[in-house]
């Protein structure tokens, strides 16, 4: 039974060298990926029933805080929408915008390398498959012989490239696609919750314990004409 030297293939093969160096890079993208969703993955749902609670109550900065302590997006991006009380829609809009871009941004952060080594790792492998049986049949031609025992060690070493390629690529792909999925989740619940908060903002005035005037109030009450009593 024939049985390989892995220690010389990728001692001699620049392609297993640059497979292994892939699968080094992926994996220590993968644990902090893995590291970062775990801390940011909260409970959405518990923070917006309490910022509810007390936006209803007419306690903003009290909801503000709640969203503040939260660990997922979506306690950023609902914090900076009820700042905005009082301020025009297409302004609230625009800064809920941002703010989802600004987290899609820490969440994506390195995942498009792994989506790179799941395309360009079966591509590397390939390569030093085609170099392998390259050399095999230039050992065929040099020993004169065109005996398949001849070549067939070198033809199962070039092998070994694309089979390691994959072991890179599959891995890497999948949990591409799960970050992917699982960013995806996240930043629309943390739409969906930040536009909840702000509809029941609205509709709820403050209290006096926890009143937030904004600028743009301030100027309407100032310019707002004083009753006469009849």
């Amino acid at each position: 039974m024939m049985t390989f030297d892995w220690l010389h293939i990728i001692g001699t093969s620049p392609t297993m060298l640059c497979l292994l160096a892939c699968s080094v890079l992926t994996t220590g993208v993968v644990i902090e990926r893995l590291h970062y969703y775990w801390k940011r993955r909260g409970n959405p749902d518990e923070t917006l029933a309490t910022a509810m609670t007390r936006v209803r109550a007419g306690e903003i900065k009290e909801a503000i805080w709640s969203c503040r302590n939260a660990k997922s997006p979506m306690g950023v991006v609902s914090a900076h929408v009820l700042e905005l009380r009082g301020v025009p829609a297409h302004e609230v809009e625009e800064k809920l915008q941002i703010s989802l871009s600004e987290q899609k941004l820490l969440l994506e952060r390195n995942l498009g390398f792994l989506g790179t080594m799941a395309g360009a790792a079966p591509l590397i492998g390939l390569l030093g498959t085609v170099w392998g049986i390259m050399r095999a049949f230039h050992d065929m031609a040099v020993a004169g012989s065109s005996s398949p025992s001849v070549v067939a060690a070198g033809i199962a070493e070039a092998l070994i490239t694309t089979a390691t390629g994959l072991v890179v690529a599959v891995p890497a792909l999948m949990l591409y696609n799960h970050f992917a999925r699982q960013m995806n989740v996240m930043l629309t619940v943390a739409e969906n919750h930040a536009r909840s908060l702000r509809a029941a903002a609205g509709d709820h005035p403050t209290n006096g314990r926890a009143a937030v005037e904004t600028p743009a109030e301030s100027r309407r009450s100032a310019a707002a004409p004083v009753g006469v009593r009849a």
